[in-house]
């Protein structure tokens, strides 16, 4: 993380209201800040320049793009963390992954934990993992590689990056899990493309995207 140059694109705001606001996150940028100064350059901050009372609820990786949410207010942190925490909130993710990915759909089910000896990795692991669960669906294939759709019912840390490559299919541009010609891309090629849940201020469902830029 010594070399972190995030992106200096402008805000892309989704939504906002008095209770949450709704960014696209650029690939590159932290969620929140990293140990050290260096790393002191977050969406978190950057929001609450503009959103002085803006509150975190949950994060996507640094490599990540796509739609992520911020409270306004401590009721709508709690409200929407609790829909995270019991599983609630429904995320989509739309990912390229190296190879020719069979079946066309399918569920991922194997618990994670860290791998200590090479933090920041997380690793499948049976006996100490957490569970974890990821629906995956092919939605185009051509070249070597698999266009798909992937929709994680919790929200372990790498699940997704883990989950893929543990399938023999590791998301393309991936600096951690990917290797060879599958890691030699301008970005990780996975983005949160659809968020939907209920709004803090009433309950109404409510449901945001932002389109993959790859």
């Amino acid at each position: 993380m010594s070399d972190y140059a995030p992106p200096t694109d402008p805000l892309d705001i989704l939504h906002h209201d008095h209770e949450i606001v709704v960014v696209n996150k650029p690939a590159g940028l932290l969620s929140v800040p990293g140990k050290g100064e260096h790393l002191a350059d977050c969406l978190m901050s950057r929001l609450q320049d503009a959103f002085p009372t803006a509150l975190l609820v949950h994060r996507l990786d640094r490599d990540t793009s796509g739609v992520m949410i911020f409270a306004l207010s401590p009721h709508a942190q709690r409200h929407l963390g609790l829909q995270f925490e019991k599983r609630q909130a429904k995320k989509s993710y739309v990912a390229r992954v190296a190879g020719l990915l069979a079946p066309r759909t399918g569920v991922v089910d194997l618990p994670l934990t860290v791998d200590w000896p090479n933090r920041p990795l997380q690793k499948v692991c049976h006996e100490t993992g957490r569970a974890a669960w990821t629906e995956w669906r092919v939605l185009r294939q051509g070249e070597g590689e698999s266009r798909v759709r992937l929709s994680p019912k919790t929200g372990r840390s790498h699940q997704l990056r883990v989950h893929m490559l543990s399938l023999g299919h590791p998301i393309l541009g991936d600096p951690l899990y990917a290797s060879g010609a599958a890691r030699d891309y301008p970005r990780l090629m996975l983005h949160s493309e659809e968020l939907r849940l209920r709004h803090p201020d009433g309950g109404a469902g409510v449901k945001f995207r932002a389109k993959a830029p790859f």
